[in-house]
């Protein structure tokens, strides 16, 4: 069944959401490929196909095949993940399951232990981002560009 394009539906809320995109992508002091790193474990965990695709395949121009395929169990290879990346991660998790994690206090210290607050205030921003692209593209099924 072939599902609404939200964009295209709703032009102003699409023009709201990508505002905040480029925010994130633009004007924090956050690494492009961490933000990228982050966008891609969220749409992990939301089961995001599209936004999956997209974020592997701008990963893929900076990081090597072996740490975005292993990125689902980060935790199992930490040698292949920085201290910052781990602890982004971590937090991603952390907030995009907000509902069985509540964002723990433990959780809050070691990731603030890695970022300044402002750098907390937009990676947190680039995670809840992340969540809100997931849970427009996932339920509309926004094509990928994979082929079989």
């Amino acid at each position: 069944m072939t599902r609404l394009t939200w964009y295209e539906v709703a032009p102003e809320g699409a023009k709201a959401l990508f505002g905040v995109h480029h925010y994130v992508t633009k004007n924090t002091s956050l690494p492009e490929e961490l933000i990228h790193l982050v966008f891609l474990r969220v749409s992990q965990i939301n089961g995001c196909a599209h936004c999956i695709d997209l974020h592997s395949r701008d990963l893929r121009k900076t990081m090597s095949v072996d740490k975005i395929m292993l990125l689902p169990v980060w935790e199992e290879v930490p040698h292949l993940f920085s201290e910052r990346e781990r602890a982004a991660l971590a937090w991603a998790e952390e907030v995009t399951r907000v509902s069985e994690t509540h964002a723990s206090d433990e959780a809050y210290a070691a990731v603030s232990a890695m970022f300044e607050p402002k750098e907390l205030v937009e990676l947190t921003i680039t995670i809840a981002a992340m969540n809100a692209f997931n849970r427009l593209g996932a339920p509309f099924r926004l094509p990928v560009a994979a082929q079989a």
